[in-house]
C-alpha cells in the first residue's frame, strides 16, 4: 500500500470516527454498526434525511413492477377477447394436475379437462378458504441486478392441489408451465423437488398457485389469472399463466433456464445497491447516500459502504476488497404499519401474512428474509479528487457479499460501484 493511499485511509478513518461518535451511534470504536441498534435517528443531517424522505414505498404498486415476460407475442398484450378462448381470465382459466406421459407417476385421480375435473379459478378460490396463504417476497430475476417488484403475495399452496388427485408412489419431481401461444418452441417451465412442495423448509412459506399481489387480483402482466410463486427462488421459478402441472418420476429437472447455462437451483441471495448518491461534490461536504439491500435466504446483518480515491490500489489477491475500511450504514426501520405502500388497502399489511403479528401488522424480525430493506449513511466529506464508491451486505451468517456464491450464473450478486467527483 502507497503511503497516500495510508494517509487518505488514515484521514477518512478520522472522519468516519468523529462523525459517528457525533451522532451517538458508537462508543469509541470508528465503524460500529448502526444497523444493530435499530432505532429511530432524531437529529439526522438534513440532507441525508431529505435523502431518505425521497425513497420509494418498501411494497412496488402491482403496475409499477418491471417486466421481463417471455413470448411472441406476449400473453398480457392479447385482446382481452383472445384472453378468455385461451383460458387467461378468471372465467375461463382451468388447470390440468396430471402425472408425466413420459416419466410416469401414480395418480389416483388426474384432474384433466377430458375427465371434466381440471381445477378450475372457482375450485381454487373455494380451496383458498380454508388454505389460502400471503406471505412478502422480493421478485428478482437471476441475471438482472435489480428486483422487478416486491409485494404480498397470496394463494392456494401446491401441496393442497396435489393431494386432490390422490398421489400413490413414483413422484419425484413437479414440473410446471404457463401458456405459450400454442408453440412448442414458446413453452417456459420450470420444476421443484417433490419434498419442496410438501414440506416448508424451515423459516419459508409454502409454494402457491397465486391469483392475488397487494391484495388486489393479478393483473395480465402479473401473470393472472394464476401464476407460480416460489418464495425463496429468482424469477424462472414463478411460471406465470399458468396452464398445467405434472408429477413426474424423473429425476432431474427440466427447466428452461437450464438449457440457458443457469444454475436453476440457486435461492436469492444477499446484496446491496444504491438509490441515491451525488455524482459530484464539493471538497470536505458530507455526502448523503441510500440504498436498498436484498435480504435473501442467508438474511441480513449489515450494509457497509467504502469510498476509494481512483487511483490508489489494494492487495492484487484480494478481489473481493475483504481488507478495505468499510463503514456500516444505517439499516433504516420497517416502515409505520400504514406506511407499506404497493396499492396496499390503508397501506397496511393485511391480517394473517406471514412474518407479521397479526395485532400490529408489523415484522416479527427485520430485516425480512426475501425482502428488501432500505439503508442510508452520511459519508464523511473528502478532499478534491476521483473517487469510487462501492457498497455491500454481510448477511446473517457473517459473509460479506459477494461471498459466499460469488457465481454470476446463480445470481447478480457483483459488488456495485459508483463513480463520485469532488471538486470547487
Amino acid at each position: 500500500m502507497s503511503g497516500s493511499l495510508e494517509a487518505f485511509l488514515a484521514e477518512h478513518s478520522r472522519l468516519s470516527r468523529r462523525y459517528f461518535l457525533k451522532y451517538g451511534a458508537a462508543g469509541a470504536a470508528a465503524c460500529t454498526a448502526i444497523n444493530q441498534l435499530q432505532a429511530e435517528v432524531q437529529d439526522r443531517d438534513p440532507a441525508l434525511q431529505q435523502a431518505i424522505d425521497r425513497l420509494e414505498t418498501n411494497l412496488t404498486i402491482p403496475k409499477s413492477f418491471r417486466d421481463v415476460s417471455r413470448g411472441n407475442p406476449k400473453p398480457h398484450t392479447l385482446s382481452e377477447e383472445k384472453r378468455k378462448q385461451v383460458g387467461l381470465t378468471r372465467e375461463t382459466w382451468s388447470l390440468e394436475v396430471i402425472s408425466d406421459p413420459e416419466n410416469k407417476a401414480r395418480l389416483g385421480n388426474p384432474l384433466t379437462k377430458e375427465n371434466g375435473n381440471a381445477l378450475d379459478f372457482e375450485a381454487l378460490l373455494k380451496l383458498g378458504e380454508k388454505h389460502a396463504v400471503r406471505f412478502s417476497k422480493v421478485m428478482t430475476c437471476l441475471n438482472i441486478r435489480n428486483p422487478l417488484g416486491t409485494g404480498i403475495w397470496e394463494g392456494v399452496p401446491l401441496r393442497e392441489i396435489l393431494w386432490l388427485t390422490k398421489p400413490r408412489d413414483n413422484i419425484r419431481r413437479v414440473f410446471f408451465n404457463g401458456y405459450h401461444n400454442d408453440d412448442p418452441k414458446q413453452i417456459f417451465k420450470s420444476s421443484l423437488p417433490i419434498d419442496r412442495v410438501l414440506e416448508d423448509p424451515p423459516g419459508l412459506p409454502p409454494v402457491i398457485l397465486c391469483y392475488k399481489l397487494n391484495g388486489q387480483w393479478l393483473s395480465p402482466e402479473r401473470g393472472a389469472p394464476v401464476r407460480m410463486v416460489v418464495p425463496e427462488s429468482y424469477g424462472f421459478k414463478n411460471v406465470k399463466w399458468l396452464t398445467h402441472v405434472y408429477f413426474s418420476n424423473l429425476f432431474h429437472a427440466n427447466d428452461t433456464y437450464a438449457n440457458g447455462n443457469n444454475d436453476i437451483d440457486s435461492t436469492l441471495k444477499t446484496f446491496a445497491s444504491t438509490l441515491s448518491c451525488p455524482k459530484q461534490v464539493k471538497p470536505l461536504q458530507p455526502i448523503p447516500i441510500t440504498g436498498y439491500a436484498q435480504s435473501g435466504t442467508a438474511g441480513l446483518a449489515k450494509v457497509q459502504v467504502w469510498i476509494q480515491k481512483n487511483g490508489e490500489s489494494l492487495p492484487g489477491d484480494d478481489k473481493y476488497f475483504t481488507s478495505a475500511p468499510w463503514i456500516d450504514a444505517e439499516i433504516l426501520s420497517a416502515p409505520a404499519s400504514d406506511r407499506w405502500g404497493g396499492d396496499l388497502p390503508d397501506h397496511k399489511i393485511p391480517p394473517e401474512t406471514i412474518g407479521f403479528d397479526n395485532k400490529t401488522r408489523k415484522p416479527i424480525a427485520w430485516p425480512m428474509p426475501l425482502m428488501k430493506a432500505h439503508w442510508a449513511i452520511l459519508m464523511p466529506g473528502l478532499p478534491a479528487g476521483k473517487y469510487t464508491l462501492r457498497c455491500r451486505t454481510i448477511d446473517a451468517n457473517g459473509k460479506a457479499q459477494p461471498m459466499p456464491r460469488p457465481f454470476r450464473k446463480s445470481g447478480h450478486v457483483a459488488i456495485e460501484k459508483k463513480d463520485l467527483l469532488v471538486t470547487a
